[in-house]
């Protein structure tokens, strides 16, 4: 549905995207994920046809974003990170001058309010001025506004940001429910919300695509290991000998103990193979007291670190705050 090719972007001789390829397919929720300034947000503004690319080509079902941008925004809800909302109309006032503006059927302009408000639990608050509404009901009301249009697809630019647990759960079930009819896009710096909510991410960082696949493709980047903590008292010496009878020489990693006579050691090991018991009793029979025995399980969030540490240092420029401005980079 989506094809994005060789997607550049720069300001100046900065790089906030840097030749990223990548496909979105029908009936899917993915989730574009990386550190803040990786290029996130840039990303969705050049596939959405606000923002223009330096270089390559974003697709929505064939259309060209630029050069055939009405068929091609047809295609797209989109919520901002920063939700356009007109905060001295109502909601019902605001999605109506929304639906108007996108061109829908001036006799189904009611009803496709109407509907969108349902879907998004904001017909009790369609009568309040939207600057008295809380962050959350505005997102609401943001949500409700990319569906106008009926879109295939939903794209969705950090939408819990600075939202209270109640309200995080609330648009994550709401997130859950359009992917059930739409294809949804939703970037965050968040790790544990898009791995709730997405059936597929894509890992940005430094302006590069770092990664894709699914949850379980990302878990497997990380082998089959994990890492068992340990802490004894007994002299150095005599630990390693006995741990190197259990495992290899070169899965163990001496650490800096804290306290005089103990050894701290991390040990590398297969994840199907549990020898806890092996070191214990081995230790026992060599009156080696084992303090600390923890293991550590490698998840996604050490995924999400590996592969980006090592474009942390790079930093997303600001937008551009005019279009002459934007033409001038």
């Amino acid at each position: 549905m989506i094809e994005v090719k060789h997607l550049t972007k720069t300001y100046g001789n900065h790089h906030a995207l840097k030749d990223i390829s990548f496909k979105i397919t029908n009936g899917k929720i993915y989730g574009l994920l990386g550190p803040n300034g990786a290029g996130k947000s840039t990303t969705m503004n050049i596939m959405t046809g606000c923002l223009a690319a330096t270089a390559g080509t974003v697709k929505i079902n064939g259309f060209d974003i630029y050069k055939d941008a009405t068929e091609a925004k047809r295609l797209i809800g989109y919520l901002p990170e920063q939700p356009p909302l007109y905060e001295d109309m109502t909601p019902e006032e605001y999605l109506t001058f929304v639906a108007e503006a996108k061109g829908v059927d001036p006799e189904r302009v009611a009803r496709q309010v109407k509907e969108v408000m349902e879907q998004t639990s904001v017909t009790e608050m369609k009568d309040r001025l939207i600057r008295n509404l809380s962050k959350g009901c505005r997102q609401r009301v943001g949500i409700a506004q990319a569906l106008l249009g009926s879109p295939e697809i939903i794209i969705l630019d950090e939408p819990t940001v600075g939202l209270d647990p109640k309200q995080l759960v609330e648009i994550r079930e709401m997130v859950r429910k359009l992917g059930k009819k739409h294809t949804v896009i939703i970037s965050s710096h968040i790790l544990a919300e898009v791995s709730e909510m997405c059936d597929e991410l894509l890992v940005i960082s430094g302006g590069e695509l770092i990664a894709q696949g699914e949850l379980s493709e990302l878990e497997a980047m990380l082998g089959d290991t994990d890492t068992l903590h340990l802490v004894i008292r007994g002299d150095e010496a005599g630990v390693l000998e006995v741990l190197y009878g259990i495992v290899q020489k070169e899965n163990c990693t001496l650490r800096s103990a804290t306290k005089e006579g103990e050894v701290s050691v991390d040990v590398s090991i297969p994840r199907e193979s549990d020898v806890r018991d092996r070191i214990f009793f081995a230790m026992a029979d060599r009156r080696y007291a084992v303090l600390t025995m923890e293991i550590e399980h490698k998840s996604l969030e050490n995924v999400f670190l590996a592969l980006t540490d090592r474009t942390a240092d790079s930093i997303e420029p600001e937008q551009p705050e005019s279009e002459e401005e934007e033409l001038e980079t």
